[in-house]
């Protein structure tokens, strides 16, 4: 019953009889449904849809509409069609076979037509655009040779008239760019006519493009809600993996205090070091899969942070996992230091790991820290090959592994150390002079206890 009362208040308000006709037309099919026994919105929305249906969310077309509906470059082709053209009624409507459905309109002759609203097809000119192909243009419905006395026109009150087809470019038919008076127009002029085929054309590649937009947003959307299952997964894997790596660890420990052939003392300590690299690997994974979860590694710094006692830790578990490497410690942090004191730690070790899978066998491996009125600086040094300058740029990038890399690892020891770095406002800087690499491990001095990103 709400179109019945726009009828009422068409005819109330506009004495012209384009506006009646149209309401009228519009309330067919709802007549057509009170005709079989239906009745009341549920049955005008099995057959015709209008305007509500579209703000509800609900139009078959509403993924059509929306698209032109919330398009600022479709209201300004719509405002210069009828700027141009002198014509009072402006739309873009989507057509098939059996809808004619108004996705964009401008309406300054109160038709009452909306987005969304519906009226029957064969109650349009349009038909015979989808059909044919063929465009429909007439000045004055009264003197035109084609289009004179024409029922539709006649009923409705139309005196000019354009529709122009509208093809996406893959030449599918969408529907129709209409432009509607109830005076006479010139819209037959050459130039008015070219000026609506370039707008229909216009309309049909945007509608291609956003079609593309919402399809590679759709992927992108997917492939982040992937990612981010992926990491969960990762996440769990890395801290289900601790346990078992615990016990063995445990393990080792308990068998290295007991009595042991010349064998089992060459093998155990080998064994350690895998558990080791297995231990770091793990770390690594956890923290870079909290950190892309959680929106990057968090630190939490202390005002008189252990550091010092904590890089003297990770060096001795390197020496004890690496028995074929000297690694020398010189450490000169001389005063109290605000930190995340287990966190630098892990970006040392990672540094230090590096240095044993790209070191030459045999080789000094350095490891040295100091304070000065810059900050904190801490460098690894290895001998070894230098770092390709292809590579350098990608160098702190994670899953990037060097092409000579010995042992196993899965590119992530640099990234997360260079992120622990990033966390405390730092950086890590890498020089290869005569045969020597350095890492150096560089974070400005905090004042306070801070918790950052």
């Amino acid at each position: 019953m709400l179109l019945t009362q726009r009828t009422l208040n068409y005819r109330h308000r506009h004495a012209d009889s384009t506006l009646f006709y149209a309401s009228q037309k519009i309330l067919l099919p709802w007549r057509k449904c009170e005709e079989t026994g239906m009745s009341g919105r549920a049955a005008q929305q099995a057959v015709i849809q209008d305007h509500a249906a579209y703000l509800e969310g609900t139009h078959n077309f509403q993924a059509d509409i929306e698209k032109l509906a919330n398009s600022a470059l479709i209201g300004t082709v719509l405002e210069t069609v009828m700027l141009a053209t002198n014509m009072r009624f402006a739309a873009v409507a989507r057509v098939t076979a059996d809808r004619w459905v108004a996705c964009r309109t401008v309406d300054e002759v109160n038709f009452g037509l909306s987005s969304g609203d519906e009226i029957e097809i064969q109650s349009t000119f349009c038909q015979s655009v989808r059909d044919t192909s063929q465009k429909v243009l007439f000045n004055d419905a009264a003197t035109d040779d084609v289009y004179g006395g024409h029922p539709i026109a006649a009923k409705f009150g139309i005196v000019s008239y354009a529709s122009i087809p509208i093809y996406r470019s893959d030449g599918t038919f969408f529907g129709t760019l209409c432009a509607i008076d109830t005076e006479p127009r010139d819209v037959k002029h050459p130039r008015a006519v070219a000026m609506l085929e370039m707008f229909a054309d216009i309309i049909g590649r945007g509608l291609e493009t956003e079609e593309r937009l919402e399809a590679q947003e759709q992927m992108v959307s997917h492939e982040r809600e992937l990612s981010r299952i992926q990491e969960e997964f990762v996440a769990v894997l890395g801290h289900d993996l601790r346990n078992p790596v615990a016990a063995l660890d445990a393990g080792f420990r308990m068998l290295d205090r007991e009595p042991m052939s010349e064998k089992a003392q060459t093998v155990l300590p080998l064994m350690r070091s895998s558990l080791r690299r297995m231990n770091d690997l793990i770390n690594n994974i956890m923290l870079h899969a909290k950190a892309r979860l959680g929106g990057g590694i968090r630190i939490s710094a202390e005002p008189d942070a252990p550091l010092a006692e904590a890089i003297t830790q990770v060096v001795e578990e390197v020496r004890a996992a690496c028995p074929d490497h000297e690694i020398a410690l010189e450490l000169q942090l001389d005063r109290p230091v605000s930190c995340d004191a287990p966190r630098v730690a892990q970006a040392i070790s990672n540094l230090m790991s590096n240095a044993v899978r790209h070191g030459t066998p045999g080789t000094l491996i350095s490891v040295r820290g100091l304070i000065d009125a810059n900050g904190i600086e801490i460098s690894v040094a290895n001998n070894g090959a230098a770092v390709p300058d292809e590579l350098r740029q990608d160098l702190f990038h994670p899953f990037r592994r060097g092409a000579h890399a010995a042992g196993e690892g899965l590119g992530l020891g640099l990234y997360i150390a260079s992120s622990i770095a990033t966390a405390h406002n730092g950086r890590i800087e890498v020089t290869c002079e005569s045969g020597t690499t350095t890492f150096n491990f560089r974070i400005p001095l905090l004042s306070a206890v801070i918790e950052a990103n």
